[in-house]
This record gives C-alpha cells, sequence and structure tokens, in this order.
C-alpha cells in the first residue's frame, strides 16, 4: 500500500497540479471518516497520519492512564501507559497507536476516491478563479451534449453551460459544432461553479463588433446602445467624437465587409447601425428607418414619444409582429407609440363634405343623392352639365326619368348661369 499510495500522490502532484500536503489531508481525513465505521473507529479521540515521504499510514488513540481500566476504548493501564511515556501519571492523556492490521486495505479503498474528490473541488475552484474575471468575453467552446434543452460547452480546461433562455430559438445546435459564446456570469450553484454561457444575450453583439471593428475597440467610435431580438433584428446607435470618422460607416465597413462578419456569425440576423445623436427626434427618424415618419410629438414628463406615418408606410414603421418600432423604443430609451396619419384622410372627407353639401343646395336634391354622386367621382356642376346624360343620371341615382332630366336640367342652367 504505501508504494501504491506514493505513486497516487506523485501522480496527481505531477499530472494534475495538486499539492501533496493538500493530498495528505483529504487522505487522512477520509480514512478518519472510515475508520470510525470500522472497530478501532470507536476508540477516544481517533487521529490518523501519513508520512508524505514514505507513505506509511497510522492510527492513534488518545486514551486515559487509570489504574483500572473500565472502558477499554477510552482508558488505559497505568502499567502500559508508563511502559509508552515513562512520566505518565493517573488521568493523563497517552496518545496510542491503534492501527489496525488490515488498514492498509481500508487505506486502499479510500484513498483514490478521497483524492479524487479533493480533485474535483481543485477543479471547481480553478474554474471559479480563472474565469471569474472573464464574464463579459466572447470565447469559443464546443458543443458536448444536452441536458434537457440546456447545452453544454466543451471550453477545454472547463465545461460550461448554455440555459435554454440564453439560446437563440432560431438556431439549432448539434454534438460537435463550434461555437462562439457570450461569458455572462460564473456562478457558484448547488454543484459548485458555473459558467453560464449565452448567443442571445445584446452585450455578445456588442463584443463581435468591438473584435470586427478596430474604431470600436479604440473608442474613436462608440456604441451608445443596443436593442435585440436574438435571431431575427438587432439595432445598434453608434457616435463618434471625430468629425473626420462616420460612425455607421465604420462599423459597416468597405463594401459592408465587417457588418458581414457579424451577420454570419449570427447566422443571417438582419443588423440595423443607425448613428446616434443627442437630438431625440433625429435620434428616433434614424431608429424607424426605413420608414418616412410624418410628425412627431415629444412628451419629456413621460419619456414618450408619439409618431405618426402615412398609412402606407405604417407596416415599414412598425415591422413585423411590432418588432421595429419595439426595437427603436429600446434602442432610444423612450416610449415609441406609431400611428397612422389621420390628416390626409380627414382632408379629404371634408373636401367629400363639402362638395356634396354644394350638389345639395345647387340640384335641390337629397343629402343621399348628393353622396352617391360623389363616391362615383361626380362633384360638381361641370360634370353633370356637360359630361353626363339623364340616362346616365337615372342609373346612377336609381331614379326615373323625368326626375333624372329634371336634375340634368337643373345642373345646366346654374353651370351655364356661372360661366355667363
Amino acid at each position: 500500500m504505501t508504494s501504491e499510495l506514493l505513486a497516487l500522490f506523485e501522480y496527481y502532484e505531477k499530472e494534475k497540479g495538486i499539492d501533496r500536503e493538500t493530498m495528505v489531508e483529504a487522505v487522512e481525513s477520509a480514512l478518519l471518516s472510515a475508520s470510525r465505521k470500522s472497530v478501532i473507529g470507536r476508540a477516544r479521540e481517533l487521529e490518523v497520519k501519513i508520512d508524505p515521504k514514505k507513505g506509511s499510514i497510522k492510527a492513534f488513540a488518545h486514551l486515559i492512564a487509570v489504574d483500572d481500566v473500565e472502558h477499554p476504548y477510552d482508558e488505559i493501564d497505568m502499567g502500559t501507559a508508563l511502559k509508552i511515556k515513562p512520566d505518565a501519571v493517573l488521568g493523563d492523556e497517552i496518545e496510542v497507536e491503534v492501527t489496525p492490521k488490515d488498514f492498509g486495505r481500508i487505506a486502499a479503498q479510500t484513498a483514490k476516491q478521497a483524492i479524487m474528490q479533493r480533485l474535483r473541488q481543485a477543479e471547481k475552484a480553478m474554474i471559479y478563479d480563472e474565469f471569474k474575471d472573464r464574464a463579459g468575453e466572447v470565447v469559443s467552446g464546443t458543443v458536448r451534449r444536452f441536458e434537457k434543452s440546456d447545452v453544454m460547452i466543451d471550453l477545454g480546461k472547463f465545461e460550461g453551460i448554455m440555459p435554454s433562455r440564453e439560446r437563440v430559438s432560431t438556431e439549432e445546435y448539434n454534438v460537435g459544432d463550434r461555437l462562439r459564446v457570450y461569458v455572462v456570469a460564473v456562478e457558484n450553484g448547488p454543484r459548485g461553479p458555473e459558467i453560464i454561457l449565452s448567443r442571445s444575450h445584446p452585450n455578445f453583439v456588442r463584443r463581435l463588433f468591438e473584435g470586427e471593428v478596430s474604431e470600436i475597440a479604440d473608442h474613436t467610435v462608440e456604441l451608445r446602445s443596443i436593442a435585440r431580438e436574438a435571431g431575427y433584428r438587432t439595432k445598434i446607435a453608434v457616435h463618434s467624437d471625430d468629425d473626420k470618422v462616420d460612425p455607421v460607416g465604420a462599423c459597416v465597413g468597405l463594401r459592408g465587409a465587417r457588418v458581414k462578419n457579424i451577420v454570419r456569425e449570427l447566422n443571417n440576423e438582419k443588423v440595423d447601425i443607425i448613428r446616434w445623436s443627442s437630438d431625440i427626434r433625429e435620434f428616433v427618424t434614424d431608429a424607424l428607418k426605413p420608414a418616412q415618419i410624418r410628425s412627431i410629438q415629444i412628451n419629456e414628463d413621460d419619456h414618450r414619444i408619439s409618431i405618426t406615418v402615412d398609412e402606407e408606410e405604417l407596416s415599414k414603421a412598425i415591422g413585423r409582429r411590432g418588432q421595429n418600432a419595439r426595437l427603436a423604443s429600446k434602442l432610444v430609451g423612450w416610449d415609441v407609440q406609431v400611428d397612422k396619419d389621420e390628416s390626409a384622410h380627414e382632408a379629404f372627407e371634408a373636401r367629400v363634405t363639402e362638395a356634396a353639401d354644394a350638389l345639395v343646395s345647387a340640384l335641390e336634391i337629397t343629402p343621399e343623392m348628393a353622396n352617391v354622386f360623389v363616391t362615383n367621382g361626380i362633384v360638381n356642376l361641370e360634370t353633370i352639365a356637360t359630361e353626363v346624360d339623364p340616362e346616365d343620371i337615372s342609373d346612377i341615382l336609381e331614379v326615373s326619368a323625368e326626375e333624372a332630366a329634371a336634375i340634368h336640367k337643373r345642373a345646366k342652367d346654374q353651370f351655364e348661369a356661372s360661366t355667363a
């Protein structure tokens, strides 16, 4: 057992970097626990000692010196005590070796298990020490396995977990896939430190831009804000204090090379790059592109922006399932409400009403008849007098030929009188 134990110490010391003293303490503790389940475990104040150089193992009990032994696992007679400790007196605590014959077998069964347990603890401590300051970085790993919907990723020495909440819903992962992931945090969970990884976090896109765009890395261009719906669309707002630098152009790159690399990493997720502005009107206008805005109303107190657009621009401004407006709201940090501009419709309705009222007055017809004329594109006396026959009026208004002729005559008379 001595040689086997020494071999274990040497292997883990060289290959795993575990200090021998740490291993000795672990094995002593494990052996003590195992010994308490055996006969010697009944001895008073049991202690296990291992020689780290020789690998020898001994068990000791601390017994009380007495004249007559009544409790053999707690006491020792004075004669035996004096042989061990010549100056012993009654009541002294005597250290007595109680190593059993089969202690080597117990040690063999326990030592490797104790070292492996300590090794796992050491590895967990190493995980925490190495990754605790790496939160916020992008690292590469390989998909190792799945635990329900969580993805376990091999990071080399360590393993990270990408929980289902941090996955991108549009992405599929397979064992062996090589992935770049964002380190969200290193948490001390019930099973030890856990490296929490993500591909859906907005800062994953931020770190990709920092790695791809040198102007962001050297702070010539600043990424002011970011809004993301992972797998679908991301909006980023960029700014530069250097008037000679185009922040949007720097992020897009020559012929779009830079942003294409990022879009490729994001599996073709759309990325909108917007120029940040301190003018909230200008900022929100750019954030809602490609929609053309009709008007903007700003409520400073509630941080609310009311946007109106033409009807044909409404779908662009809101986006699919409200995505464009929602991301614009996150990007600017205000509540953005987009509505259809009703002013043009109201103006049209007003013109229709005005035309109908004029026909009622001039032709002595009912408002309903006037509305029928207008909805059929007949909006003035000239059209009725010069372009419409009585037969047409009869068909349009569904009136008799006599009444249609009378209406036509009144229209003709009124028009001729107005042009005379």
